[in-house]
C-alpha cells in the first residue's frame, strides 16, 4: 500500500515538508525590538525549509547573507545532481572545495565523537525511506538489512580535500548543513560590522550579539504535541545557536503507523525512544545542528550521559509523556514556561 501524507487528528500530526506556517511549529522568535529603521529582513527558501534573516544595520548585508547560504545548498544538498556532495555520492571520490571539505571532516569528528549516533553516510538508508526524494514508503526488512553496512563514517576517507567513499556508501549532509550555514552567515554579517541580528534557517536560529536595545533575543521552543505557534518555553539568548531536533517535523503515515524522519543509524529505521524532542544551546550552529540529531538518537539517559562527559553545551529535553528536563547551565536563560510548569533542572 501506498505511504501517504497525513494531518491525524490527535496530538501526533504533522505536515511533512516545512513550509513558511511550519517555522512556528519549530521555533519563534520574539524580538519585540521596537521600532529601528536600520532593520532589514529577507525570507526565503532553501535547504528545503523556509528561512528568515532579520538584520540590523548593515546595508546590503542580509542579501549577501541570503545569497552565501544559497550558494551552499549548491554545494551541498544531497538532491541537486550538480552539487559538490551528489557527485561525489555518484562518483565514489571527489576533491572538494576546500570548505566543503572541511566540513565534512567536522561532521567525520562529531560521527566519532557520538559514537556514531550521527552517521553522515545514513543517506542509503534515508533515501529508501524516502525522506528526501518524497516517494516515502516503508522499505523491507531484506532492503534494509542489504543497507546498513553501507552506513560507517569510519570508512570515508580524507586526503587533502578529496574525499573517497566506499562503494555503495553516499553521504548526506543534511544533519549539519543548516548550522553550518548559519555560522557562515553570521561570520558574514560580523565582517559587515553587524553587531544585531536574528537568523531563522528554518528552525535552527542563531541569535547575533543582542537586540538592537541591548536585551537578550527571546527565542521560543516549540511544543511538540501542540499546534502551530506554541511554546514549550522561551530561552534568553545572545550570541548563541539554538537548534531542535524531533520526529515531530517531518513523517509520513503508512497503513495507519507513523514514520518519523530521523533514522537510527543502527538499525536503520525511525527513531523511538520516548524523546519527543531534544534542543541545543551552544555558540556553534553546525555542533549545535550535529547534537540536535545525535542526542534524539541516544535517548534521554544516555544524551543527558554525553552532556555530563563532554560539556561544551546546553539541552533541553521534551519527553513523550509531556515533562520538560533542561541543563543546568538553562537555567539563568528560562525565560518562561507554558502551563506554568516548572522544567527538572539536570546537573552535573
Amino acid at each position: 500500500m501506498n505511504a501517504k501524507r497525513t494531518e491525524k487528528p490527535n496530538r501526533t500530526a504533522r505536515p511533512l515538508r516545512y513550509l513558511a506556517a511550519a517555522l512556528a511549529l519549530l521555533f519563534a522568535v520574539f524580538s519585540l525590538c521596537g521600532c529601528d529603521t536600520a532593520e532589514k529582513t529577507e525570507t526565503f527558501t532553501a535547504m528545503d525549509t523556509v528561512m528568515t534573516l532579520t538584520v540590523y544595520g548593515g546595508g546590503s548585508a542580509v542579501k549577501d547573507a541570503e545569497a552565501l547560504i544559497l550558494e551552499l545548498e549548491k554545494k551541498l544538498s544531497v538532491t541537486d545532481e550538480n552539487s559538490e556532495i551528489h557527485r561525489l555520492n555518484e562518483s565514489g571520490s571527489l576533491e572538494l572545495d576546500p570548505d566543503t571539505a572541511v566540513l565534512v571532516s567536522r561532521a567525520l569528528s562529531l560521527c566519532a565523537e557520538t559514537d556514531g549516533a550521527l552517521d553522515i553516510t545514513i543517506y542509503p538508508v534515508v533515501r529508501a525511506w524516502g525522506f528526501t526524494t518524497g516517494d516515502c514508503r516503508v522499505p523491507t526488512g531484506e532492503e534494509l538489512a542489504s543497507l546498513l553496512p553501507l552506513v560507517d563514517f569510519g570508512a570515508v576517507r580524507i586526503s587533502g580535500n578529496t574525499v573517497t567513499l566506499p562503494e555503495g556508501a553516499m553521504l548526506d549532509l543534511g544533519a549539519v548543513a543548516k548550522g553550518y550555514a548559519s555560522d557562515c552567515a553570521a561570520a558574514l554579517l560580523r565582517e559587515k560590522g553587524v553587531e544585531s541580528a536574528i537568523l531563522n534557517l528554518g528552525g535552527n536560529v542563531y541569535a547575533l550579539g543582542s537586540k538592537p536595545d541591548g536585551s537578550a533575543w527571546r527565542v521560543g521552543v516549540a511544543d511538540p504535541f501542540g499546534e502551530g505557534g506554541t511554546y514549550s518555553l522561551v530561552l534568553s539568548v545572545t550570541d548563541m545557536a539554538v537548534v531542535t531536533s524531533g520526529g515531530y517535523q517531518r513523517f509520513f503515515e503508512q497503513d495507519g503507523v507513523i514514520y518519523r524522519h530521523i533514522i537510527d543509524p543502527a538499525t536503520g529505521r525511525p527513531v523511538d525512544n520516548g524523546l519527543a524532542s531534544v534542543t541545543i544551546v551552544c555558540e556553534e550552529g553546525l555542533k549545535a545542528d550535529a547534537l540536535s540529531t545525535a542526542l534524539y538518537v541516544m535517548g534521554y539517559e544516555k544524551a543527558v550521559e554525553y552532556w555530563k562527559k563532554h560539556g561544551g553545551f546546553d539541552a533541553v529535553f521534551i519527553l513523550n509523556d509531556g515533562s520538560i528536563h533542561i541543563t543546568e547551565g538553562l537555567e539563568s536563560c528560562l525565560a518562561s514556561a507554558s502551563g506554568g510548569q516548572t522544567p527538572e533542572i539536570i546537573k552535573k
